[in-house]
Parts: structure tokens; C-alpha cells; sequence
């Protein structure tokens, strides 16, 4: 089985250690979740999987048939088109529809407006109906669906999500994380930063805990988002309740 495999990372960014020590894989078929309090490195490590930020020492790969690949090493059109990124607020060219930046997906393929129909990938990401809209003119919301429209459109082997449900109403933050499950489920890796606690028990097949740039624990979801958990490295009192869904942190 394919997986993104993380060894002993360090990440140093304008003299300053961000990671330090980070070993942990992410196989295909999986929903990881990575999750921490502000400043613990989880988009560090995010962009750091993703080859734009590069290991002080460590090294990502690329396992599969073969010998591992280090991420870094692969040339950026061939990186980009195993490993899409949807970031919180990512840029996009002024004057683009939604139809457009969508398509730019399709650029890693040598593709752009090509013959490749596009409404699968507006259709799943839940952005159909605005595929003639500018992009300019979304919400917040709208345009964190349409990132994730477009990184479909890449058609990656691994998913990399930071906080896919920033700027999110509660329905649309369901919809994104069950379109994550279901990619998951469908084969494809996908490592996501979550804010919620909550959402990382419900979907998330394991959940690596980031604290001051190290791993403070990594494992399955139900096992590891304990109370004493949260007291230890949040600093908030919380209490577990079973619902008819499962577990939850209130």
C-alpha cells in the first residue's frame, strides 16, 4: 500500500526550529487528521509534506512499488500531479470564473481547458451552481469549495486539506468532511489539519497530535482525543460524551 512516510522531520524557517523529531505515515485509503493548539506546526508539517517547505533533516516519501521517493526530489510537475493542497484562503489570478480556477487543476496534466469535463469535479465539490460566477466575487466559504474543486480536478493520489472547513456554515463543513471520507475510503490518502476536535473523531481514521512542534501522540481517533488529553496539551477542560453517532467532546 501506497503512503506518504515521514522520518525523523525537522523544519527550520527563518532560524527558527518549527518541527523537530516527526515520524508518521499516512497511507492511502486512510482519513488522517492532524490536529494541535495555534503555533504547534500543523501547516508547517502540511506544506512540508507537500514539498513547498523542504526538511532541515528527515525527509518525506513517496512509498509504493519500489524504492521510497523523497518528496523534494521529484520534479514539480510530477509532485503535483500525485499531491493536490487545499489551503485556508489559497491565491488565485484576478478576473477567473469559478469554471476557471477549476480548471487550472488540469495544468499538472499539461491540460487547461482541455476535453476533460469539468462538472464532475464542480459537481462534488459542490460548486456547480457557481461555475460562471468570478471568483472574486464568492464568499469565504464558496471559495474554500471551489479550492477543494480544484485540487479534485488534479485527480491526486494524496489529498492535503489545512482547516478545509475555515469559513465553513455547519452544513457545508459536513459536506466537505464526508467528501473527504469518501475519497479516503475510495483509495486516495487524505491528511487534513482540523480545528475540531470533534470532526477528527467522526471521520478521521487516525489523528497525529501535534504540540510545540513535535508529536505529542499519534493514533486511532477514539483512543487518543480523551479529556486528559485535551486538558494536557489545550489547556481546556472538556468532558466525553457517547452519542447515538459516537463520542464526542463537549
Amino acid at each position: 500500500m501506497s503512503a506518504l512516510a515521514v522520518r525523523d522531520l525537522t523544519v527550520t524557517l527563518g532560524g527558527s526550529r518549527i518541527l523537530h523529531g516527526i515520524t508518521a505515515r499516512f497511507p492511502a485509503g486512510e482519513f488522517s487528521a492532524v490536529v494541535g493548539p495555534n503555533g504547534s506546526g500543523k501547516s508547517t508539517l502540511l506544506r512540508t509534506l507537500v514539498g513547498i517547505h523542504r526538511p532541515s533533516s528527515g525527509s518525506v516519501d513517496l512509498e509504493g512499488d519500489g524504492a521510497p521517493r523523497p518528496v523534494h526530489a521529484l520534479p514539480g510537475r510530477e509532485r503535483a500531479l500525485l499531491i493536490a493542497l487545499v489551503e485556508q484562503d489559497g491565491p488565485v489570478p484576478a478576473g477567473l470564473t469559478v469554471r476557471d480556477v477549476v480548471a487550472l487543476g488540469r495544468l499538472p496534466h499539461r491540460r487547461w481547458f482541455d476535453d476533460v469535463d469539468l462538472a464532475p469535479f464542480l459537481e462534488r465539490g459542490g460548486v456547480a451552481a457557481l461555475a460562471d460566477r468570478r471568483f472574486e466575487t464568492l464568499s469565504g466559504g464558496e471559495r474554500q469549495r471551489v479550492h477543494m474543486a480544484r485540487a479534485l480536478a488534479q485527480e491526486p493520489t494524496w489529498l492535503v486539506l489545512d482547516e478545509p472547513t475555515n469559513h465553513l456554515d455547519l452544513a457545508a463543513q459536513r459536506d466537505v468532511l464526508r467528501l473527504a471520507r469518501e475519497l479516503a475510503e475510495g483509495g486516495i490518502a487524505v491528511v487534513a489539519a482540523l480545528h475540531d476536535l470533534n470532526h477528527a473523531l467522526e471521520y478521521a481514521d487516525s489523528v497525529l497530535v501535534l504540540r510545540s512542534g513535535g508529536v505529542h501522540v499519534h493514533g486511532v481517533p477514539g483512543d487518543v482525543l480523551r479529556p486528559d488529553l485535551v486538558r494536557d496539551v489545550w489547556h481546556a477542560e472538556v468532558e466525553s460524551v457517547t452519542t447515538t453517532r459516537g463520542r464526542r467532546l463537549l
